[in-house]
């Protein structure tokens, strides 16, 4: 197949032949005049093609007043289609950016609904590429914001696509029109004090009059980009796989890595590998708070330093690198009896405990390190608790939530330590399972 450049259902056809296999095919419809074409291209293609299951999701923002007519004309052209439309209605979080925080809103709730193997389709296309690039670098973003948008990533349990990234929004509105077709006209989309409606009709109109090709010589800046990102991407893999050593506190079940082989790099490739690694973590650091690593690697060989980032917190401890967020952020509450040794005991912001083996003669208790306790080895006599941890370089990050086994005053055992987490002679171990949550992604 090779579609003529005006030939839009022969051109979105092409680029969506290897989702043709998809359990489902969900159109961002916002009533525009983009996600209407895109819906209508689709419908028309599904009348004469074996496509997936196709339906259409709109986002009510409820930003303005104009809005609350929209769900209903989004229904009315759905019902023309004989497509199935579904109405979310979000909650825009007040903040500095309307429009990141409409954003949010509006992808948090695609996220939620994209299911296994479903693909969400969006209406961009090369004018709304050439604005994100020009919008990204005037807040200063690196080759990977200047990559602009990727045609696909993936998307809750699914993948989002851009299919109409090399279509002119002059191409749309020409179908349209050809088609007579109807789409809304948000007024927000006039409003210049918006940063991306500023670029779209102050300043890309003028690059456009003096260049008439700026657009897509942005559009083709922006492949490079992507290209220069991969190889970076690569490097910070091999990077990566030197420093991604196994640690000694596997059921710690926390994102670590090895310093030693990241600190040998040069400062550059350090920023790279790291943002690699915390990128599925944590929303990225800007340029200026990039300092916090250079402080984290440069404290004394003693220290513990965090770097807190936003999403979550980077410890440097035992010589590896820690990343903490959820429950590790919150201190563990309380302590107490354990009635029923019998059953795992659930931990206030600390997951929880049990016992292997023969359940040692009570009144047990669980509790946390306060400084200054001992506990008597069979082959060592009496030793302080905190001696021991320093022995088997426990992270810090990690002993003050240590769970502990009392009998009364006297402790019994470390949870999850070998040589301090139970008694041989009597069969029994006391195991800790940190946090129930899902540490790896955010």
């Amino acid at each position: 197949m090779n579609p003529s450049k005006s030939d839009l259902p022969s051109r979105l056809m092409l680029s969506l032949e290897p989702w043709r296999n998809a359990a489902h095919w969900r159109i961002a419809f916002s009533g525009g005049l983009d996600s209407t074409v895109l819906l209508h291209l689709l419908a028309h293609l599904a009348r004469h093609h074996s496509l997936p299951a196709l339906s259409a999701i709109h986002i009510h923002h409820g930003l303005q007043a104009a809005a609350d007519v929209w769900p209903e004309h989004c229904q009315s052209v759905c019902d023309a289609l004989g497509v199935s439309l579904q109405v979310i209605r979000v909650s825009v979080q007040p903040g500095a950016s309307l429009e990141r925080a409409a954003r949010e809103a509006r992808y948090a709730a695609f996220t939620s609904l994209t299911e296994a193997d479903e693909v969400l389709l969006t209406g961009q296309h090369r004018d709304d590429q050439a604005e994100t690039l020009l919008f990204r670098l005037m807040r200063g973003a690196g080759v990977r914001g200047l990559s602009a948008m990727p045609a696909q990533r993936p998307l809750g349990q699914g993948t989002l696509l851009r299919p109409m990234l090399d279509i002119t929004r002059s191409e749309l509105e020409a179908y349209a029109r050809a088609h007579q077709l109807h789409w809304i006209e948000d007024p927000s989309n006039q409003d210049r004090h918006f940063s991306r409606n500023y670029l779209r009709h102050q300043v890309l109109p003028l690059l456009t009059a003096r260049w008439p090709q700026a657009q897509a010589s942005m559009v083709r800046s922006a492949a490079h980009l992507r290209e220069a990102q991969s190889l970076l991407d690569e490097l910070a893999q091999l990077d990566l796989a030197q420093a991604s050593t196994p640690s000694e506190f596997p059921w710690l079940g926390l994102p670590s890595l090895e310093l030693a082989p990241l600190a040998n790099l040069s400062a550059a490739r350090q920023r790279n590998a790291l943002s690699h690694w915390l990128q599925p973590l944590t929303r990225l650091p800007d340029t200026d708070h990039w300092s916090g690593w250079d402080d984290l690697c440069g404290a004394a060989n003693d220290a513990s330093p965090v770097w807190r980032l936003a999403d979550g917190e980077l410890h440097r401890s035992a010589g590896r690198l820690w990343w903490l967020s959820g429950d590790w952020l919150r201190a563990p509450t309380g302590s107490g009896e354990w009635p029923d040794p019998s059953t795992a005991l659930r931990l206030a912001n600390n997951g929880r405990v049990m016992f292997s083996g023969q359940t040692p003669v009570g009144p047990l208790r669980i509790g946390y390190r306060q400084g200054g306790e001992v506990m008597h080895l069979a082959e060592r006599g009496h030793r302080d608790l905190k001696r021991l941890l320093n022995e088997r370089g426990v992270p810090g990050f990690v002993r003050g939530r240590l769970p502990l086994l009392f009998r009364g005053a006297e402790l019994l055992a470390v949870a999850n330590l070998p040589g301090l987490d139970g008694q041989g002679q009597d069969g029994w171990k006391l195991h800790w399972q940190p946090t129930d949550e899902d540490q790896g992604l955010r």
